[in-house]
């Protein structure tokens, strides 16, 4: 089961940044042209969001069941903490995913409220633009982990 869900959020990491470049793309656009918000752009920000929420069930559940965490459960002391591998993915990556998704969905929340379509793309625009650098910078590649493969 692990290596199936390991490779079931690898390969969804790439609808989140997908959909993520979308919305922002989508966010921009009609905050610089003063568009009106649209059911596209609504339906960009719920796929994003909702791509995130999913990545997030995934990997709470390898959390759970992956040898890392294991190990972070097991350690005591916090041997996890000394060696960064382990502190990245039993500590970093998951409290930093876990921010990122509350931010996305935050995002989804003050723009769909706010009372101005521009204000709309913009909440969407900067929120979103947060939630996905801090995806950016949390998954598993070239920046933390250069031996990790792209695709699964």
């Amino acid at each position: 089961m692990y290596p199936t869900l390991l490779l079931i959020h690898s390969w969804t990491r790439w609808l989140v940044l997908v959909f993520g470049l979308i919305a922002i793309f989508r966010a921009f656009s009609g905050w610089q042209n003063r568009s009106p918000f649209t059911g596209a752009d609504n339906g960009m920000g719920a796929s994003f969001v909702g791509s995130m929420h999913l990545q997030l069930l995934l990997g709470l559940i390898l959390y759970f069941i992956s040898p890392v965490g294991a190990k972070a459960f097991e350690t005591a002391g916090g041997a996890v903490m000394k060696d960064a591998t382990s502190r990245f993915f039993a500590v970093e990556h998951l409290v930093g995913m876990i921010l990122a998704v509350i931010v996305a969905q935050v995002g989804r929340i003050l723009s769909k409220k706010a009372p101005d379509p521009v204000l709309k793309h913009k909440k969407a625009f900067i929120w979103f633009t947060v939630a996905l650098l801090i995806v950016l910078l949390m998954i598993p590649w070239g920046i933390w982990n250069p031996a990790r493969p792209l695709f699964r």
